[in-house]
């Protein structure tokens, strides 16, 4: 169906603009075509958000310990909340893992059939991304092997296994890890030490994956970078975004590349990070994130963008790219992120009179109206008056 949406505050390539938008055939165009039309007045018309980096899918699975719910089921209800938050492309975090249970290489495979069988089904266009423990030596062939899906997953490499080891921040998580597991804390500990044992064969296995990805055309990542030289050694394998660098050393060695640096929006929404990690806002504010992800917390991306630049703000275009046309960038999708002619019709409407709780009104995916806080009978009527 095509559109036109008449009066809203439009973002176009540097500040937002009241003009109207016109949708033909699922993508934007200069110009109307027929179709409905709807008067936003008072509402900001935006982008879609580009999610490169959340699992809050994983608690639709297991909202408790050792509670497990139907794949299907929770990617049907994770669907809901992705476009009630605006975001309208999402790259599901499966984790592969070493460890059984929710992170297991068994439960990412029923998790990527499932993805497949309901993909079709979903009004978000919902993607894969793959994050490979680089400890889960056994589940490399299988992760190489799914690189072929399409669509292209992105993958990452993760090394959480080190932080649990050394002591780093990550062995504050031991217990949550032992529970998600299934395991007790000492048989997690006796099958973490079993890991470490192998770890003079994590290197080549790393090159492995690195090499499959760069041949079959995957966007590569490299998540909890530690310093500078990890960034060199990584971009040097192909990983050209840092995902969650540790400190702003390596984060700077990444922008001063021009390399995307992707945070937590939910770091931004709390104000700071619930691990100790970088700040977000600071990085932010500092040129050193260019990227911000659900991580955890689907509408955080929303939010963070509102806590970061209000809409008044010279500079709002300049943070609203960090959920839309920068994080299509780091995922290789030059066909969404902007509102501009010929890209894909990825639209939200936003009511932002309360800035602190700005709210999605309607979300658009490839110019289908998949989502409107009011019945799709209402609509035309029932958006607008939402502005008023």
């Amino acid at each position: 169906m095509n559109w036109t949406i008449r009066n809203g505050a439009v973002l176009g390539s540097g500040r937002l603009e009241r003009t109207d938008l016109f949708i033909d055939g699922g993508k934007l165009s200069n110009k109307g075509n027929g179709g409905r039309e709807i008067d936003v007045e008072g509402l900001l018309v935006l982008p879609g958000i580009v999610d490169v980096h959340g699992d809050g899918f994983e608690r639709q699975i297991m909202p408790r310990p050792g509670v497990r719910f139907d794949v299907g089921l929770a990617l049907r209800d994770t669907d809901r909340q992705l476009v009630a938050n605006g975001i309208t492309t999402a790259f599901h975090g499966v984790t592969v893992s070493w460890e059984p249970g929710l992170r297991s290489l068994q439960a990412a495979g029923e998790f990527i059939t499932a993805l497949v069988a309901a993909r079709p089904h979903l009004t978000c266009d919902t993607r894969l991304h793959l994050r490979w423990e680089t400890f889960a030596l056994d589940a490399l062939p299988q992760v190489i092997q799914w690189l072929s899906l399409d669509p292209k997953p992105l993958v990452a490499l993760n090394d959480h296994t080190t932080g649990s080891v050394l002591k780093g921040t990550i062995a504050r998580k031991i217990g949550q890890m032992a529970e998600r597991s299934g395991l007790s804390r000492d048989d997690y500990m006796a099958l973490l030490d079993q890991v470490w044992a192998r770890r003079k064969d994590v290197a080549g296995a790393i090159e492995e994956l690195a090499a499959a990805a760069r041949d079959n055309g995957n966007v590569l990542l490299a998540h909890d970078e530690a310093s500078p030289d990890e960034r060199r050694h990584f971009r040097a394998l192909g990983a050209m975004s840092s995902e969650f660098p540790l400190t702003l050393e390596t984060a700077a060695e990444a922008r001063a590349a021009g390399e995307h640096v992707i945070l937590g929006a939910p770091n931004v929404v709390r104000g700071g990070s619930h691990n100790g990690a970088l700040d977000a806002t600071t990085a932010v504010r500092d040129g050193l994130c260019s990227v911000l992800a659900s991580d955890y917390h689907y509408p955080s991306p929303l939010h963070a963008a509102f806590r970061l630049a209000s809409p008044e703000d010279a500079d709002f275009a300049k943070v609203w790219h960090l959920v839309s046309a920068n994080a299509a960038a780091a995922a290789g999708l030059e066909d969404r992120g902007r509102l501009e002619e010929g890209k894909r019709a990825d639209v939200i409407l936003v009511d932002a009179k309360d800035i602190h709780h700005p709210k999605v009104v309607a979300t658009f995916v490839g110019g289908r109206l998949v989502y409107s806080a009011h019945t799709l009978i209402e609509t035309e009527s029932a958006i607008a008056s939402a502005a008023a």
